[in-house]
């Protein structure tokens, strides 16, 4: 006797398996989320504490009581739920970070290595609060090395700080040559370059990153001339803007012409009397 095959189950209807597979959604987001809270508090357990912070590479400028005071108050949790974006950002904080590198050592270490800014010159004025790195970066810090005292002044707008530091090196080696030190080198916010010799002597250099040591370097090789006519004489002022040469101001040197003193008014002639005999 033959018997007939069964027919196949018919298909749920859609909102059913709709449902069911928003049911099976929603216990696992349930399940994850249990396993997430779970895990999250055990993360925070005591036992995951940091216990050490170990600080390496430049550290010149740092000491303990400053890391204690600047960093640590900002730190927020346990090695496993530190925020590390958090923490590298508040190291770099610290005067003279230029750059730190945080990462944590398996159970409760915490390695920074941190990277300094090497200082080349104030940044505004001697003695202040912000200095420019080697890089073109002005930062803020206190100069307490005895070689800030040589240190020359660089002044401009803040973001065009790298480009006062280029200009910098490309018209020290022409000052060497002129036997002065520089003082001050500024650019100007419409982009004009001005620098101060020793001893207060001031120079316009105009603008034109070009140009400007172009004009110096005809400055510095016209001295020669200059000391065979008028002698070793200090440069008070210069001004470099002309197209076809310079004005210089030299200690002892006028450029007025001599007058002659202003003659004497001899005495009114007494009146002549005639002689009567």
């Amino acid at each position: 006797m033959n018997r007939r095959a069964a027919p196949p189950p018919a298909p749920l209807p859609l909102d059913v398996r709709l449902m069911n597979a928003a049911a099976t959604a929603l216990l696992a987001l349930a399940l994850l989320g249990t396993v997430g809270a779970v895990l999250l508090w055990w993360a925070r357990q005591p036992m995951w504490a940091l216990r050490t912070i170990v600080i390496e590479g430049d550290v010149t400028h740092q000491n303990a009581v400053t890391v204690r005071a600047l960093v640590l108050p900002h730190l927020r949790g346990t090695f496993l739920t530190l925020d590390l974006q958090h923490a590298r950002e508040r190291f770099e904080a610290l005067p003279w970070v230029r750059e730190a590198r945080v990462q944590r050592q398996f159970p409760h270490t915490l390695r920074v290595t941190l990277r300094e800014h090497e200082a080349l010159a104030w940044w505004g004025e001697r003695g202040g609060s912000q200095l420019v790195s080697v890089d073109g970066v002005v930062f803020e810090a206190n100069a307490d090395e005895a070689v800030a005292d040589a240190w020359p002044v660089l002044a401009g707008p803040p973001e065009q700080a790298e480009q006062v530091v280029a200009m910098l090196r490309r018209v020290q080696p022409l000052l060497v040559r002129l036997g002065r030190d520089l003082e001050r080198l500024e650019l100007s916010h419409r982009g004009s370059w001005r620098l101060v010799l020793d001893g207060d002597a001031p120079i316009a250099l105009g603008r034109g990153d070009d140009q400007v040591p172009a004009r110096l370097a005809t400055f510095v090789t016209t001295q020669t001339a200059l000391r065979a006519r008028y002698g070793a004489r200090d440069i008070v002022a210069a001004d470099l803007r002309y197209p076809d040469g310079y004005a210089v101001q030299l200690r002892g040197v006028s450029t007025q012409p001599e007058l002659p003193p202003p003659a004497r008014r001899s005495a009114p002639a007494a009146p002549s009397n005639p002689v009567h005999r």
